[in-house]
Parts: C-alpha cells; structure tokens; sequence
C-alpha cells in the first residue's frame, strides 16, 4: 500500500500526503515534547513549538538565504533578499524596543568585531554556496529529507567543534569590544540608522535588477490567487514570502520573550558535536572554549535543557511535517550526492560550521538575530558573508552543481 492519502472531504481535490511522513513528524514531536516538558520546564516546550513552526514556515516559503543571494548574483532577480530586507526591517523594529526595555532577563545578539568575525563570516559566504544552506537553511532541507544536505549537516557540526577548539586564538588577533548600536544612537536613532542601511541595499538590489530585466519583480510577497486557494497553499503550497516574513518575525520575538535571547542555530551544533566526541572519550574540557561557562554547561547538561539544540530539533521536524503535507519528502530524499557534488557537501559543510564558530553564529544567530540586536558586528558579518558567497558561486560549477 502507497504511504501517500488523497485528504478527505472538506479539502481540495487532489491535495495529496505522505502518511508515513507526517505520522512520523507528529509522533516525534509529541514524544519529544514529553521528554522536554518532563525534564525541562513548559516554557521549553513553548519554544520546542516555535522551533517547530519556525521549519514549517522555511520549508512552505523556501526561505533560504543562499539561494536568495546567488539568484541576485547569477540570475540578477532579488526577490529572496527583498524578503530578507524586509525580515531584517521588521524584526528590528520589534525586538531592538524589546531588548532595551529595561526588562530583566533579556539579552540580544552583541558580538565582538574582529579578525575572528571577518575571517568566519567570510569562509561561511563560501560554505554556504558550496554545502548548499546557511545554518537554517540546512535543517529545513534535512528535515524535508535532502540526503546531500545530510552530509552537509554531518560536516557543518564537525566544522564546529574544530571552530570551538580554535576560537580562543583568533579571539586573541586584533579587534575591538561589541559595538550595540543602541548606546550612539538610542533605540529609536539605532533603528534608524538599520532602517536607512537596509534602504540602501533594496535600491541596490533592484538597481541590479532592473538593468537586467527592465523591470522589478513585485508580486513575489503577496499570495498570487492560486486556483487551489490559500488554505490549501498554507498546509501544502509555496507561500508568498510575507507569510514566512511574519511567521519567522514573530518567531525571533517569541523567542527573546521567552529564552530571553534572539533565534540561533549553530551553537547547537557544537553542542552536538561536542558530546558525540566525549562518548568516544575525547575529553573536550581540556579545550579553553569548553571551560567557559556556558559552553560547559552546555556540554554538562541534557541537551533537551539547551535551547538552539530544543529549537533545532523541533525545526527539522516541523520540516519534516511540512514535506509530508506537501507529499514532497520522497522528492527531497532522491537528492543524492555524487563525486565532487559530495565534496562540495563535506568541503562546504567545514567551512560553514568553522565559519559559523569564529563569525559567531550563522544567517540566523549573527545575521538576523544580530540586526534584530542593533549589533555593529551583525552588518560586517553581513558584508563578509557575501563576499565570500560571490567565491562559493565561482566555485559551484567545478563540483557540478548548477547555478
């Protein structure tokens, strides 16, 4: 018997799922949800649910941020990084006012700038191009069953660990002290400046794109009418990128109310990695980054009490879940990598985990979580990402993948 059901009555004609699928994500995230709320405290189920959400959400509206950068650069349409803007732009309009509140508990996104950031930010721009995702754009599509996203996730969490133990040195290059935007400006001066910033890189990017096509592309943001109707796209269609644009908003909102700090993702991974080398017996406290506080107690404690690995978990399978009602997980898992698109996936993966350490965090956690933050480091990080993204595009058709 076919995994695959035609939805009952009360649903459009031939909107199709995978049982299978969708009966495994649910079982999964109530059976996790459990051992959380057993072990953890109910807030941690709250974000476990977000997180959830959260890949619906990234699957439904395919918001990657790699594809979105090589399309303007290769194809010169900007559709993916308007979306991007406008995330960035409402996001910060939201949580900058939050953080600075006066409300105790909370705390953004506010890095150093240095040597570390620009050498991390830069190799991940290349590893995003070449493993195929950014942080949270490798768990979604691992979630939606991509095997060569697999391997990039395999890697991404070793490049990590092999970042966590080199950190402390590029920590010491030069550099200077986090520069919150919000203590030259004042919050409404720093959303201001982000506002204006942002503006800029729109005018740009349709100045891109309308020289190349006489036109920009306006309609991407909106629901275009499908005959099958917005339910129907909102369960198992590509959504406008508004929907996702709100839904990803208030999720970092959410988040910060609730964790007390922004979205992130790739700390988790460390995490990961980190206790899978300690059950082989490698002792990763003899590492400087793994005696700091909270690293060790990361690396201390269950990781269904860490809040990136909970919200991670709950990520890939509100992926999952979200594949499976669109019936398109088995279209995903025939992706299989081969010869140097292999490579790619383990070279990429590397330098996105290793980039994500030093550059600390990813698309979400240095990039969005950082704008959202009002943090100087989030808008270098932004700069020497895609640097080093226009390398990856390069390099792309050597390992046969298509541009």
């Amino acid at each position: 018997m076919s995994n695959t059901a035609v939805l009952q009555p009360g649903t459009q004609p031939g909107w199709k799922i995978d049982r299978f699928i969708v009966t495994t994500a649910l079982a999964g995230f109530a059976l996790l949800g459990l051992l959380i709320w057993l072990e953890t405290a109910p807030f941690m189920v709250a974000l476990f649910a977000i997180g959830t959400v959260l890949g619906m959400a990234l699957f439904h509206g395919a918001f990657g941020f790699t594809a979105g950068w090589r399309n303007l650069v290769v194809k010169k349409r900007g559709a993916g990084m308007r979306a991007q803007l406008l995330l960035f732009a409402l996001s910060s309009l939201v949580m900058v006012p939050m953080l600075n509140s006066g409300q105790p508990g909370l705390t953004g996104n506010i890095a150093p700038v240095g040597t570390s950031l620009v050498v991390g930010s830069f190799l991940f721009g290349i590893g995003m191009q070449l493993g195929g995702g950014c942080g949270s754009g490798t768990l979604f599509t691992v979630g939606a069953g991509n095997i060569r996203m697999v391997v990039t996730l395999i890697f991404f969490i070793a490049g990590a660990v092999l970042g966590s133990i080199n950190l402390p040195w590029w920590l010491d290059q030069p550099g200077f002290d986090p520069v919150p935007l919000v203590n030259t400006f004042g919050v409404s001066g720093a959303i201001l400046v982000q506002f204006i910033g942002l503006g800029l890189i729109a005018w740009w990017v349709n100045r891109i794109e309308r020289k190349a096509h006489g036109s920009v592309e306006r309609d991407e943001l909106l629901w275009k009418g499908q005959s099958h109707g917005p339910l129907r796209t909102l369960v198992s269609g590509r959504w406008p990128f508004t929907w996702a644009i709100l839904i990803l908003a208030a999720g970092n909102a959410l988040t910060l109310a609730i964790g007390g700090a922004p979205w992130s993702v790739t700390f988790a991974f460390n995490v990961w990695g980190a206790k899978a080398l300690e059950v082989v017996g490698v002792n990763m406290s003899q590492f400087e980054f793994w005696t700091w506080d909270y690293p060790a107690m990361a690396l201390k404690d269950s990781v269904l009490t860490n809040i990136p690995s909970v919200m991670n978990i709950g990520l890939l399978l509100g992926a999952m879940l979200a594949a499976g009602l669109a019936n398109r997980f088995n279209e995903a898992s025939r992706n299989r990598p081969e010869g140097r698109q292999f490579l790619a996936a383990v070279v990429g993966g590397l330098l996105l985990g290793y980039g994500a350490r030093l550059g600390f965090g990813c698309n979400i956690g240095a990039l969005f979580s950082g704008i959202a933050s009002a943090s100087l480091h989030a808008w270098i990080w932004f700069a020497c990402a895609f640097a080093g993204s226009l390398i990856g595009i390069r390099l792309r058709p050597w390992f046969r993948l298509p541009n």
